[in-house]
């Protein structure tokens, strides 16, 4: 069975445009600094993202770490949101591996920190307090429904944190949704940011890896502690060859998929038992979650659209997100949308 994946857009397949691109991929010793096509992507980010230097990761998760340990000393405190990728998903790494403490503030529903819980949670001068050191915010947010967070934000936040002698790190996974949403370039809204992560390996649809970016002297102090982390690639150009495709070939694909979104979102909004969330889609995803006349549960009806050839994935007991990407075709929105429909209305009390 041809299955329809809208469990994340990190099941994107690469394309045979980036199959060719690494199977020719020129490689060296990237821990050398010699694989010329790792040098090439590394330098094609810093330029999109309007930074002065790049580092290829394995990972999203590692790029954040690697910053954050970058930015702060074992003890120091880091400030970010309570719904934040890095604070729910990273399996505690800023921590458990860097000694440094979250500091958690709430994440308002369009993604944003308040200003002024921001303020209120940096530390005085106080031997009894560790010391605040970071800001870190996300954009597009996953957990607030994936919505693009303006660059006007960014600015007052970036402000706000170099006022006080912080630094201000953006987890930016998603950040050419972000931009495609807003009409921006990434780069005006990494401006603000002393360091930005962005993936490869989501909507762009390379097979693996993610670009810290920085000024040059931060990308070195992130270059050792990635060698810390063991993510020095050798021939990482193989895989790096993808990643040059992915920025040139599939930021324009963003808007499609956004659009997808939207056809999704129409065509559910139908369905009498589903109720979406208010402004969903945001940009590619889509959330929503099963009312009271439905007699299964989020992961009943998961095991149901299977069986129609349709992948989604349960956040919560009568909860769903729903991500749309590259391999996810007109088509493939009308099927989706016909198998909840008939999962749906038999479910119905």
């Amino acid at each position: 069975m041809d299955f329809i994946d809208l469990r994340s857009d990190t099941v994107t397949q690469p394309t045979a445009e980036m199959r060719a691109a690494m199977a020719n991929a020129i490689v060296g010793d990237d821990v050398y600094g010699e694989d010329p096509t790792v040098n090439r992507l590394q330098e094609m980010a810093a330029t999109l993202m309007g930074k002065e230097a790049g580092l290829f990761v394995p990972s999203g998760t590692m790029g954040n770490l690697a910053a954050v340990l970058a930015h702060c000393n074992r003890g120091d405190e880091i400030i970010l949101g309570n719904k934040s990728h890095t604070f729910l998903s990273e399996a505690g790494g800023i921590a458990a591996l860097g000694g440094v403490q979250p500091y958690q503030v709430p994440n308002l529903p369009d993604g944003t920190l308040r200003l002024e819980d921001i303020r209120a949670a940096i530390r005085s001068d106080d031997p009894h307090h560790p010391t605040t050191r970071l800001v870190s915010l996300e954009n597009t947010h996953n957990r607030c429904g994936g919505v693009a967070i303006g660059k006007k934000y960014t600015e007052t936040v970036g402000q706000l944190a170099h006022e006080h002698g912080l630094y201000l790190h953006l987890d930016g996974a998603r950040i050419f949704n972000a931009a495609t949403a807003l009409g921006v370039s990434a780069a005006e809204l990494a401006a603000p940011a002393d360091s930005v992560t962005f993936c490869l390996s989501k909507g762009l649809s390379a097979p693996v890896g993610s670009v810290l970016c920085g000024s040059k002297e931060f990308i070195q102090r992130a270059l050792r502690i990635r060698k810390q982390l063991g993510g020095g690639m050798r021939q990482a150009g193989v895989l790096a060859a993808a990643g040059i495709v992915a920025l040139e070939t599939m930021r324009d694909q963003l808007e499609q998929d956004h659009a997808r979104a939207r056809h999704l979102a129409r065509g559910l909004a139908f369905i009498p038992g589903l109720v979406l969330d208010p402004g969903t889609p945001h940009t590619n995803m889509v959330f929503l979650n099963l009312d009271e006349s439905v007699s299964l549960d989020a992961v009943e009806v998961e095991a149901r659209l299977s069986m129609f050839g349709v992948k989604v994935d349960a956040t919560g007991p009568r909860r769903f997100r729903l991500v749309l990407h590259a391999w996810v075709d007109d088509a493939g929105v009308e099927k989706a949308v016909a198998a909840f429909n008939q999962v749906i209305q038999e479910a119905m009390i």
